[in-house]
């Protein structure tokens, strides 16, 4: 019964127990006790702060950090624990109390396994980083972590609150009985998590087979950008233009879309330019090259010309050239598609595309009276945006 034990014993030798009622008392001590493991907490935390004071450990101080809610939640549920068998309270209000503190202890295991799960990710994913241009490894292993400490610290939360709830006798005596008569329900209820599930069977797929990875370059439903968080039910795709397209994690299983850096950094950019037939290709060419090897942004893999096209006026000409990353190959196409307009300019502006007469080709001059005859005017923007 509530008041036998060592402390209970105390409470009723005590001289404060003496003119105070039981429950009075007994309230006092539980308040007491709850005064003193937060007076202990913050000496403990002051302590550390002390060791760990300086720039040589902040991996301690941040564990510290982290670990300082639920250090101090188990020390206050312990002293309620320890006090509460011993106090002379009536039983509905005793059993209350002791149900509400288990409650809490579960909550508190639950709490704990989250962090746990988080701190170990943390300190799996410090070795790797993400902000250098060879961040293919960092990237496999950020996207892997984050989306299956996602899906853990789901199922974490799913089990203590059934946990909560099976310290419930009507619960554990009634859950069967209840999820047998709930058929019909639980058939709507499966349809309505229908997305949810499909989302989170998802997130595991993804995490284990990786058709994306933070910070990937993609071109989905017709937009180009980088792959910028995962979470546990949708993606955040960065658009160029700084938009956010924001997509359900079965998008990227059940869709095809363009993943342009799968298996490492590297972006080919391509330029496409129109010239005459006349144009001296392997000067163009040449100059190409110059300019590939003058350009800060080349990674110095990738730098070809070729003629992919003979149109009925014009040839074109394909140029690609490689970067470390989709950024900066952005910035050396436009780069080099303004030096090789500079270029053509200058150099051989006749090459360039132009309207012309019918007879200026053979050399003839149109007769007296007859108006020269035009062909159909060349592509007039032949800079097409390629991506």
């Amino acid at each position: 019964m509530p008041g036998d034990g060592p402390i209970g014993e105390l409470i009723r030798t005590s001289t404060l127990a003496s003119w105070l009622p039981p429950w009075l008392s007994s309230i006092i001590l539980l308040v007491g006790a709850v005064a003193v493991a937060l007076t202990i907490n913050r000496y403990v935390h002051r302590l550390l702060d002390r060791l760990l004071r300086g720039e040589k450990m902040p991996l301690l101080r941040s564990l510290k950090g982290r670990l300082a809610g639920p250090g101090r939640a188990a020390l206050v549920l312990a002293a309620m624990s320890l006090v509460l068998p011993a106090l002379a309270l009536p039983q509905p209000l005793a059993g209350g109390l002791g149900k509400i503190v288990t409650v809490l202890l579960v909550a508190l295991g639950g709490w704990s396994a989250v962090i746990a799960v988080n701190i170990a990710s943390e300190l799996h994913l410090r070795r790797y980083r993400i902000d250098v241009d060879d961040n293919l490894l960092a990237r496999k292993h950020v996207t892997q972590v984050r989306l299956l400490c996602r899906a853990l610290d789901t199922i974490i939360v799913i089990m203590t609150f059934s946990a909560a709830l099976m310290t419930f006798d009507a619960v554990r005596e009634y859950g069967v009985t209840l999820f047998a008569s709930a058929g019909v329900a639980g058939i709507f209820a499966g349809l309505a998590a229908r997305p949810l599930l499909a989302n989170f069977f998802a997130g595991i797929q993804i995490a284990l087979t990786q058709p994306i990875r933070v910070d990937d370059a993609v071109v989905v439903e017709g937009e180009w950008g980088w792959i910028e968080d995962i979470t546990s039910t949708y993606v955040v795709v960065k658009i160029w233009d700084l938009r956010r397209l924001i997509l359900p994690l079965t998008y990227f299983i059940e869709k095809p879309f363009q993943n342009w850096t799968r298996e490492g950094n590297t972006i080919i950019g391509s330029i496409f330019l129109h010239v005459d037939y006349m144009a001296p290709i392997e000067e163009i060419r040449q100059k190409f090259h110059e300019l590939a090897k003058a350009s800060s942004l080349w990674d110095g893999k990738v730098a070809v010309l070729q003629v992919t096209e003979a149109k009925e006026h014009t040839v074109e000409l394909r140029a690609l050239a490689s970067a470390s990353t989709s950024p900066r190959a952005w910035d050396l196409r436009c780069e080099l598609r303004e030096g090789l307009i500079t270029y053509l300019r200058d150099h051989h502006p006749g090459v360039l595309p132009r309207l012309r007469m019918a007879g200026a080709e053979s050399g003839a001059a149109p007769s007296e009276g007859q108006a020269p005859a035009y062909r159909e005017p060349v592509n007039p923007a032949p800079w097409g945006i390629h991506r």
